[in-house]
């Protein structure tokens, strides 16, 4: 009898895994499947797979040497890192602005690592880190919780939050093999250190697949396998599908007009995104695009849509998508990772991402989301070091971004005159770039999008 473990981290997790096909795949591969949920376990509707159980993991909060420790780790593989753009923004970005006893200990690891940041330092650091939290009580409740399971594998879904570190030790202390799937297309080569070392992992990509083993040398490259990713499965199953006319309608959109979807960052990387929805709200005002258009705009799912309030007065005439996220729990050290997706949701964005004509995005994941369906992209860098707006041009230097500019794959605006003269090529010529964008897409998601599931679950089988 085989039995799977599946440690569920947050919202996305539960998209990809919950609302995809996974777990009707996973069903057919596994006698039984236990979910050990970071969430709430009352969001869970899988009574169809009685072979399914959830557990809710009690809520681990990091103690302050465990905290230090981690930092020291983290600090140690972006400094190791530092000849990559990503890492070596990530580590100045991340340094303390003020002098608490706390940021001072971590600036002495700035400090530090300048000197010692080999791998050896790293794992030392990681090891620091994991006794530092090994005899808390919720780490001992997961060691029982394993023991008494006996999971043949335990897969996380998300190899960084490190509030899942504990739960990690556990599965190897009670020495269950361990996977982990690559989150997202940035996450190797620009975010910090993942939460520990797995013995297997599921990439989407051998550009991924590459970048794990160039940022972490102990990984054994039998052990990565290429799967592609299940976060774009809702967009090709038949039962997310919205007809056209009736997204016209839901959204109250002109069947007449070229729909232009504006797609926000959360507002930590996001600080342009207001003016980037004026810049494109004037030009269909003041007539300088060459085909009639309106605007669409989707805010991010990580908050609350309240910094618009000013733009949504301004130019009442923009349809807006507020993500229909809801929030599982009222406290917990990383709030936005308790928002779960409504399947609501999901029918909006798969109907926008389907009908609309052009993206506009600061340079994010969503690029991804809209080729996939053909559709034509413009990543928006407005600021700079000096000009006075939050400098998101910095990303162009990012790794994963660098792969969009080597395929041309979108058009990049630097100013309002760029973004105009990109949007009236695309609108005009909307296939402009079609044969980039597909080389991005087989770069980046470089399996067939059908069967995503079923790999990963026939994946997971033979590792146990």
């Amino acid at each position: 009898m085989k039995k799977l473990g599946i440690v569920i981290t947050d919202g996305v997790g539960y998209r990809n895994f919950i609302m995809s096909n996974f777990m009707q795949e996973a069903v057919q591969q596994f006698d039984q499947i236990i979910i050990y949920s970071g969430l709430p376990a009352s969001i869970y509707a899988l009574e169809q797979y009685p072979q399914v159980t959830v557990h809710e993991l009690e809520v681990y909060h990091e103690g302050h040497v465990s905290f230090i420790f981690r930092k020291w780790k983290e600090i140690a593989h972006m400094e190791k890192s530092k000849s990559n753009f990503g890492m070596s923004d990530n580590n100045r970005t991340n340094y303390p602005k003020t002098n608490s006893l706390k940021n001072l200990v971590v600036k002495f690891f700035y400090i530090l690592s300048r000197i010692y940041s080999s791998n050896g330092t790293i794992l030392f650091a990681e090891k620091l880190q994991f006794l530092a939290f090994s005899k808390n009580k919720i780490t001992q409740s997961y060691i029982q919780l394993l023991k008494k399971d006996q999971p043949d594998l335990v897969f996380f879904t998300h190899q960084r939050p490190s509030y899942l570190a504990p739960f990690l030790y556990a599965a190897q202390r009670v020495k269950i093999p361990t996977c982990s799937f690559i989150f997202s297309w940035d996450n190797l080569a620009s975010k910090g250190r993942m939460l520990g070392t797995f013995d297997y992992f599921l990439v989407w990509s051998q550009l991924m697949k590459d970048e794990l083993l160039q940022f972490y040398p102990n990984t054994n490259p039998e052990g990565v396998k290429i799967v592609g990713t299940p976060q774009f499965e809702p967009y090709f199953l038949p039962h997310y599908q919205t007809e056209r006319e009736a997204f016209l309608k839901r959204f109250q959109l002109d069947p007449a007009k070229k729909i232009i979807c504006f797609s926000c960052a959360d507002k930590s990387i996001g600080g342009n995104d207001p003016l980037v929805i004026k810049t494109i709200a004037e030009a269909i005002r003041n007539g300088k695009l060459e085909q009639e258009a309106q605007l669409l705009v989707r805010t991010s799912p990580a908050e609350e849509p309240s910094r618009f309030e000013a733009i949504r007065s301004a130019y009442p005439e923009i349809i807006w998508n507020n993500p229909k996220w809801i929030q599982t729990r009222s406290s917990h050290d990383q709030m936005w990772s308790q928002r779960i997706p409504s399947e609501e949701d999901i029918f909006d964005l798969r109907a926008i991402i389907e009908h609309s004509d052009i993206n506009v995005n600061m340079l994010s994941t969503m690029s991804l989301d809209f080729m996939l369906f053909g559709k034509p992209v413009i990543n928006t860098v407005f600021g700079t070091e000096t000009n006075g707006l939050y400098n998101d041009s910095r990303f162009l230097k990012y790794a994963h971004i660098k792969t969009v500019l080597d395929c041309k794959a979108t058009r990049i605006a630097t100013q309002e005159s760029e973004l105009i003269a990109a949007l009236n090529t695309y609108l005009v010529h909307p296939q402009t770039d079609a044969k980039e964008r597909q080389q991005l897409i087989e770069i980046e998601v470089c399996t067939p999008l059908a069967g995503i599931s079923n790999r990963m679950a026939q994946q997971l089988y033979e590792w146990c």
